[in-house]
């Protein structure tokens, strides 16, 4: 026990199990519920680790299942696990900071500029004062906008808008609505806010503190954080222009809007597929050239240290750099005239093949304990789970005790095994006083 508790990183997943079985029993109470009926542990335990894991799957039907009390703790556990994971993710960079030799320790310094590993205190009141202006901001917006437009009361304004913009920065996908926000898919003061939330959450607080502090002169920002602002926008970018050619004529979808609702939609559509899980049109009446696109972004995921899941850009785009350095016959990984050290490649390959593996894993398991679901939708729902998305083709609530157990794992896993993993793999980092001779064996 001494040994383990040595690392605090390894109270990551520990602490988040323990929350989500707490919150799990509250949502069992009766007054959880609008008819205050019991909730059964399989229902409960998804929803409770749906929101701690800020995915935002379901399956019950939040609105007119969960009683006010319900909602209000699936708002505090969206919170709690938005703040956590970036808190978590402070915490295990600069437990990781000092964990490393004297060499890598000024690597980290160079890269991130300002924080250091007494710093705790600071960078975690910087975290949640940058979360909460946030929510506040999208609050204020929203709230006029429904109380003016919508003809909502003031004080259901404010719950709707308090909610949502609560759900966006942290990338959770509960909605107050049925058909998510398929009603202002084409409203800009509800859908922009709520997108421009998602994308802020989703970009993680060390690439959103450098770009803040040097966003005149983006030359001199981090090799991370250059990965993930221009892959983001690049991300942004090809799920906007792929989803408005795919569902442009789809009278299920974009079809049935003017021009400026089919950019509108498509720009938040594409915003909330990494990992945001708001819905701008029906994921279920896609076309069939949209899923491999949605399912992409998905994979992909958000920033590091942000309220997002997924691989992570500057994982994907890395592993893109080290392809094209390989292709060109490089000796090194060059990033903005740069070198990437080779572990950071290494742990980048290591990260994306194992996530490959728990998907391609949890698809066939899923299709193995449901009867009558197909790949496409076993792939999309799983997926979705492990990036903690919350898209849904519709076949969460109808799946298996044991379909809904898997994806509950799965959640569990895409939130907190991702963050275990690379901080894991940064401590176990050491050097050798020798090395073997070298050998090359034969690739492909």
């Amino acid at each position: 026990m001494r040994r383990f508790l040595r690392h605090p990183v390894r109270l990551v997943p520990l602490a988040f199990l323990v929350t989500i079985l707490a919150s799990t029993g509250l949502l069992m109470l009766r007054p959880a519920t609008i008819e205050y009926q019991r909730t059964g542990f399989v229902e409960a335990l998804f929803t409770a680790t749906s929101a701690i894991s800020v995915t935002g799957l379901t399956v019950t039907d939040t609105p007119n299942y969960w009683s006010g009390s319900g909602l209000a703790l699936i708002t505090v556990l969206t919170q709690l696990g938005g703040l956590g994971i970036l808190t978590g993710a402070a915490l295990v960079f600069l437990t990781v900071s000092r964990q490393l030799g004297i060499h890598n320790r000024l690597l980290v310094q160079a890269e991130t500029q300002e924080y250091g590993v007494g710093d705790v205190r600071r960078l975690v009141l910087r975290i949640a004062a940058t979360a909460l202006a946030c929510e506040l901001a999208m609050t204020v917006v929203l709230t006029g906008r429904l109380w003016l437009a919508y003809d909502y009361s003031p004080a259901r304004a404010l719950w709707s808008a308090t909610f949502h913009s609560v759900q966006a920065f942290n990338n959770g996908g509960f909605t107050l609505y049925t058909d998510s926000l398929l009603a202002f898919s084409r409203d800009p003061w509800v859908s922009l806010p709520l997108a421009m939330g998602g994308i802020v959450g989703g970009l993680g607080f060390p690439a959103l503190f450098e770009a803040a502090r040097h966003w005149r002169k983006p030359k001199r920002w981090a090799v991370a954080t250059k990965l993930t602002i221009w892959g983001s926008v690049v991300l942004l970018v090809v799920g906007f222009a792929g989803l408005l050619l795919a569902e442009w004529a789809n009278p299920r979808t974009l079809g049935r809007y003017d021009v400026p609702g089919k950019l509108l939609a498509s720009f938040g559509q594409s915003a909330f597929a990494r990992t945001g899980g708001f819905e701008m049109f029906p994921t279920d009446l896609l076309t069939e050239e949209s899923y491999p696109l949605l399912i992409g972004l998905m994979f992909v995921g958000g920033g590091s240290a942000s309220t997002a899941g997924g691989i992570k850009v500057s994982t994907f785009f890395l592993l893109g750099y080290t392809i094209w350095a390989e292709l060109r016959g490089e000796p090194d990984v060059t990033v903005g005239h740069r070198r990437v050290a080779t572990s950071s490649q290494r742990q980048a390959l290591a990260v994306t093949l194992l996530s490959v593996a728990l998907v391609a894993g949890g698809t066939t398991m899923l299709i193995l304990l449901t009867e009558g679901v197909v790949f496409y939708q076993a792939l999309f729902e799983v997926v979705s789970a492990f990036s903690t998305t919350g898209l849904s083709v519709g076949i969460s609530s109808s799946l298996s005790d044991g379909g809904q157990l898997l994806l509950t794992a799965l959640m569990y896993v895409g939130r907190v095994g991702p963050l275990t993993l690379g901080s894991a793999l940064a401590l176990n980092t050491r050097r050798r006083l020798y090395r073997y001779p070298e050998e090359q064996p034969i690739v492909g």
